[in-house]
């Protein structure tokens, strides 16, 4: 995506608005702490895909407004947690921010994962939107992958997608799909997840929005 940018890179925006949670743009729906216990994920096996229900949390909640010199960004930091359905042990943690970029309608969602993988996806939506998909690809200069030696050697992730769509009920869900060359395979591995979310608690405003 072309940007024009502001010739002066090192002046601030002076229309700061310290209330994150009304500058969100088609994040603040998903601001809060929410619950999923039907997930499905398709990962890859020696023997072909397996399926596997997964129950998470994921806690998302308000930053203070975020700048760039001119750029202005509203966020979210969040915080995934699965489990397998009935056990404890962490099956997938990650953790990251989603951001909103008013000026232009970008979405970003930057995420880490304790497997050693990073990743940005971005994406465009209107303030209002109640579905949009970011993207990330490996060795896009704006929007990149980048994994550990093993990964890359053995599971080399090479586009990331993901869609949010924002329910009438105020629930939320996620359809992900992480393409994966793997080592011996010749095809593309879709690697899957999907939830639906519902809230189990109201976001905490970000620092700045709190009474004194």
């Amino acid at each position: 995506m072309s940007q024009t940018f502001a010739q002066d890179i090192y002046i601030e925006p002076a229309n700061l608005d310290f209330n994150t949670l009304a500058n969100l743009g088609p994040l603040a729906p998903m601001a809060g702490v929410w619950e999923g216990s039907r997930g499905l994920d398709v990962k890859p096996k020696a023997d072909g895909p397996r399926k596997q229900a997964y129950v998470e949390r994921i806690e998302l909640q308000p930053i203070d407004p975020q700048t760039n010199g001119p750029q202005l960004l509203y966020g979210l930091r969040y915080h995934v947690h699965v489990v397998k359905p009935g056990q404890t042990k962490t099956y997938h943690d990650q953790v990251g921010y989603w951001l909103w970029e008013p000026a232009t309608g970008t979405v970003i969602q930057t995420l880490a994962i304790p497997r050693g993988q990073i990743a940005m996806a971005v994406g465009q939506a209107a303030p209002d939107a109640k579905r949009f998909e970011l993207v990330s690809t490996l060795g896009d200069t704006h929007a990149n992958i980048s994994s550990n030696p093993f990964l890359d050697h053995a599971f080399k992730t090479v586009e990331y997608r993901i869609e949010v769509t924002i329910h009438p009920d105020g629930s939320w869900g996620y359809s992900e799909d992480t393409v994966l060359m793997i080592r011996g395979q010749t095809e593309p591995f879709h690697h899957t997840d999907r939830n639906h979310l519902f809230k189990v608690a109201e976001p905490t405003p970000n620092p700045m929005a709190r009474p004194a």
